[in-house]
């Protein structure tokens, strides 16, 4: 007799084989001949059976689980703790032992009559990896190892480990959030909310707060990793390369949609936004150079109750400029970046007494986004599905003795602010990301 695992990937296969059916008749654009009802008719059959057997399954071994307890409830200080025990068996019987050892499983579901790992029926993407398509659907990564690989990718993007992270959960492919609607300080405070002195028994004022809905809609961020069939026969080997590959452009890509992102298809990157503060450049400035000046009106248009969250990050060309910075006193002048033993000792890597962080997403020397001054714990909104899916192709590369896997996340975020804030005192806008205007 099968096991209750089996069953559930025989209904995996027949529900497959029905969705590749359906999908052939969209695509044609007919409705099923009578040979194809038949067999729909068929695999429907087999699934109510396949259901009447696993049901059976289950309620017999619930009844060995209640009888035994029951007989065994004076020796044992925990009734419990056997049948949680066979349980804990059976479901490490259901799970791979290393992300390896999936994608080889992955590999073999992928071969043409190729045999569906039982395991594989636990990680099944429902949907498939298209949203119409159910042909195409794949696998998800087994959930350790997805929280893993999502941890990690999070962890080597430099910028994506300071948003603040919302999950998506169930069916939805988006989340709407209340924002404060809220451009000045001038007059009122947090989009609307007022507070004022009075007199006993005078007259209160009414002021409504304004809000503004943040809508954030799920992107694919796909990859593609070429494996030999040399490396598919080694799984540790092919662990290791996907995991190192996967985190590596995944977190790339992230940081780079967060910082240069236009919103269409991907995130809204913070250079892109309408709450990005530019500085503008000073007077006489020359072309492609950076001044103490520019960094010090920089860091006067932050949210000064914010400050211990802000970091700089820019482009390391501009490093020579930062060891070269200093401020004019008299007819000389000291440096800014330098540390006190000169170009013998380490530099601060602190810029204003916040952290200077080199990123290669920033741009070149001169160019708006060279050097960003930002607050991404308190200003950027990163949400993302759990659940990394995976499938795997034999006849992308063919004739080079190689497969493709695909992995897919999605994923949104945009900046927390619709526009930069105008302060109670004073016209100089601020913000959670400031730039310096390009100096061409």
């Amino acid at each position: 007799m099968r096991t209750v695992t089996e069953m559930r990937a025989a209904i995996d296969d027949l529900l497959k084989k029905l969705g590749d059916m359906k999908s052939k008749c969209i695509q044609e654009k007919r409705d099923p001949d009578s040979e194809e009802r038949t067999r729909a008719d068929s695999y429907l059959d087999n699934v109510k059976e396949l259901e009447g057997l696993i049901a059976l399954e289950e309620r017999t071994q619930n009844t060995l689980d209640r009888l035994h307890e029951t007989k065994n409830a004076v020796d044992k200080p925990d009734p419990g703790s056997e049948s949680r025990s066979r349980r804990t068996e059976q479901e490490q019987k259901d799970r791979f032992s290393s992300f390896g050892e999936q994608m080889a499983s992955v590999m073999q579901a992928g071969l043409p009559n190729g045999r569906v790992d039982p395991r594989l029926s636990n990680t099944r993407a429902a949907s498939g990896l298209g949203e119409a398509v159910p042909s195409d659907g794949g696998f998800l990564v087994q959930p350790d190892f997805s929280s893993e690989l999502l941890q990690d990718v999070f962890e080597t993007g430099v910028l994506a480990s300071k948003c603040r992270r919302i999950q998506i959960s169930g069916p939805s492919n988006g989340i709407k959030i209340n924002g404060v609607d809220e451009t000045s300080r001038a007059a009122s405070r947090s989009g609307g909310i007022i507070a004022y002195w009075t007199d006993e028994a005078g007259e209160k004022t009414d002021k409504k707060p304004k809000f503004r809905k943040i809508e954030l809609n799920l992107h694919k961020l796909t990859g593609l990793c070429y494996a030999t069939d040399e490396l598919l026969d080694d799984a540790a080997a092919l662990e290791g390369i996907v995991r190192e590959g996967f985190n590596s452009e995944f977190g790339f890509q992230i940081d780079n949609a967060i910082f240069n992102g236009d919103g269409v298809a991907r995130p809204l990157g913070v250079l892109q936004s309408d709450s990005l503060v530019s500085v503008p450049k000073e007077t006489g400035q020359k072309a492609d150079t950076l001044m103490a000046e520019n960094i010090i009106k920089m860091y006067s248009r932050r949210f000064a109750a914010q400050t211990g969250q802000y970091a700089w990050y820019y482009n390391q060309n501009i490093e020579p400029q930062l060891y070269t910075m200093s401020l004019a006193v008299g007819t000389g002048g000291i440096p800014i970046y330098m540390p006190p033993g000169g170009l013998s000792d380490a530099p601060y890597a602190r810029i204003m007494g916040l952290p200077a962080i080199a990123i290669e997403q920033a741009q070149p020397l001169g160019d708006l986004g060279d050097i960003v001054l930002g607050n991404f714990p308190k200003g950027y909104l990163l949400a993302e599905k759990g659940g990394v899916k995976s499938d795997m192709s034999i006849h992308v590369r063919f004739i080079y003795d190689e497969s493709v896997f695909r992995f897919v996340l999605r994923i949104d975020g945009q900046p927390v602010r619709a526009s930069s804030l105008t302060p109670f005192k004073g016209a100089e806008k601020q913000g959670h990301f400031i730039s310096l205007a390009a100096r061409a």
